[in-house]
């Protein structure tokens, strides 16, 4: 179970650096080890880009700061301590993509100006506003699991964001969406305000015409794809 585990975290991470949300070492993708032992994700020095550049399935994963199962040679500060932010969650991402960091200081919600982001315009994208820096306090993550609640991302000002999903494809899926949702809408606003989207019945068809879970995990597939194909090149 816990390689298996350990394959979801070298996958989302895959995906993840395929999408272009890379932030040189920072950003992660975690997962909750099956058998109660702690969190799995990708080594701190790696970052998301790290996985990206092995074969599917050869990340190299954490448990509780151990890199590939083997204690550090030297405790290091963890800045990937966000994971520990949605407790209640199995599988979850942080990521410090562009637009999002650039999206979250406006305050601004984000629009269904795009397939992407009717998923995240009902009920508005949360905001934690009570630090932009390291998740590193146990109250603090419990804040921060407060101000995500049952939405599938929470911004984080002057940071990123943090994502969950109930699988690892919905995870990445629920990162890899808003990232494109606040481009557009980043384009948009650079153009003017944007005058046209859909209202809120249209919105809640075209979350099920265009991101059911069989859409989701076509889009999880294609990412798959593209991270190997990024790989052998």
């Amino acid at each position: 179970m816990a390689t298996n585990a350990m394959n979801e975290v070298a996958e989302v991470s895959q995906v993840l650096a395929a999408a272009g949300l890379t932030d040189m070492v920072w950003g992660h993708a975690a997962v909750r080890d099956p058998d109660g032992r702690g969190r799995l994700d990708e080594g701190v020095r790696l970052g998301i880009r790290g996985s990206h550049r092995r074969p599917r399935g050869a990340g190299v994963a954490r448990r509780r700061g151990a890199v590939g199962g083997r204690p550090p040679a030297r405790r290091v500060p963890d800045p990937h301590r966000d994971h520990e932010a949605p407790p209640r969650r199995r599988r979850h991402v942080h990521t410090h993509a562009p637009a999002l960091s650039a999206f979250a200081c406006l305050d601004v919600p984000l629009l269904p100006i795009s397939h992407d982001g009717v998923l995240f315009s009902d009920p508005p994208i949360p905001r934690f506003t009570q630090t932009g820096a390291l998740i590193a306090t146990a109250e603090l993550g419990a804040a921060l699991a407060d101000a995500l609640g049952d939405a599938r991302t929470c911004l984080m000002p002057s940071h990123g964001a943090v994502t969950t999903g109930p699988d690892v494809a919905s995870a990445a899926m629920y990162a890899v969406l808003p990232e494109r949702a606040r481009r557009t809408q980043l384009m948009a606003v650079a153009a003017g305000d944007p005058k046209v989207w859909p209202d809120a019945d249209e919105a809640e068809l075209k979350r099920e015409q265009a991101w059911n879970q069989g859409q989701l995990q076509a889009g999880w597939r294609y990412l798959l794809r593209k991270a190997e194909r990024d790989f052998r090149s």
